[in-house]
């Protein structure tokens, strides 16, 4: 698995360490250490410090560091330079020069997060010096005053996910759902991230993997129409009729995007699987 094909990453508490072994056996494809938001500002240092512990990890870890600007930021990242972190998440991402320092200082690829209206204006340039987008959709609800609620995030969603094509960038990660339990709605938010373009989505306790793994594979009816129209459009001409509805080359390339998906979500034990502890993907 690489940075590209991560879909489903977990966030665990930087000062929680003893939770570490279990965050990695319960199924995500990559761990997100939090040195920020969920680290209260007395515990930081201790936090920072126990990072040490995810050598040898049988899976992806990725950091979130804390805001540029905080008092936090640069001790963060000279730790980051010595850690066998896979990335660094780096929160309020506003400005292609931020993501290119902490790149620089680091030595690692940057997942910008977007979470800020000054950050969502400059999202394609974001984008295109760093390794891969992410929406942190609460936080950037609460800059802007609104509703943490689909309609009202749609523009925002829409954005991003415009700004990683522009860039040539992977589909971005959407941001989390708050209801920890709530299997239904993890679900559905799924769903709707993936008709929006996302590649994947931020998730906050182990409950809600196996729901966004649902959520982000396509239904059995959607591969067996994927199935049905490369089969029809195998060998045929330019247009082909299926059922009364034509197949043409757009047609075909969303076909094989399903197709895809599924093969993909059937895939992902086997990708963390052939991750090796250096924290690179097996080349065997």
């Amino acid at each position: 698995m690489t940075l590209d094909t991560l879909s489903l990453p977990l966030f665990l508490p930087a000062d929680r360490m003893d939770r570490f072994a279990k965050a990695c056996a319960a199924g995500a494809d990559a761990v997100i250490l939090d040195l920020e938001d969920a680290v209260a500002p007395e515990t930081k240092d201790a936090a920072r410090a126990g990072l040490t512990a995810m050598a040898g990890a049988p899976l992806p870890v990725l950091v979130r560091i804390n805001a540029a600007g905080s008092a936090w930021f640069d001790r963060d990242l000279e730790a980051l330079a010595a850690l066998p972190a896979a990335a660094v998440v780096l929160p309020k991402a506003e400005t292609a020069t931020s993501c290119a320092a902490v790149a620089e200082r680091t030595g690692k690829p940057v997942v910008a997060l977007i979470e800020t209206a000054r950050g969502l204006r400059d999202a394609e340039a974001v984008a295109a010096s760093c390794a891969r987008l992410a929406f942190g959709s609460i936080d950037y609800a609460a800059d802007l005053g609104m509703a943490h609620e689909r309609d009202a995030l749609l523009h925002a969603r829409a954005a991003l996910v415009l700004a990683a094509r522009l860039c040539g960038q992977p589909a971005p990660l959407d941001g989390v759902t708050t209801a920890v339990r709530d299997t239904d709605l993890v679900a559905a938010d799924a769903r709707h991230a993936v008709a929006l373009g996302f590649g994947g989505k931020l998730l906050i306790h182990p409950a809600q993997i196996a729901p966004a793994r649902q959520g982000f594979a396509p239904a059995p009816a959607e591969v067996d129409w994927a199935r049905r129209v490369l089969d029809a459009g195998r060998g045929a001409g330019a247009v082909v009729n299926l059922d009364g509805m034509m197949i043409d080359a757009p047609v075909l390339k969303r076909a094989e995007q399903i197709i895809a998906r599924a093969r993909e979500a059937g895939a992902g034990q086997e990708g963390r699987d052939r991750w090796q502890t250096d924290g690179s993907p097996s080349r065997s």
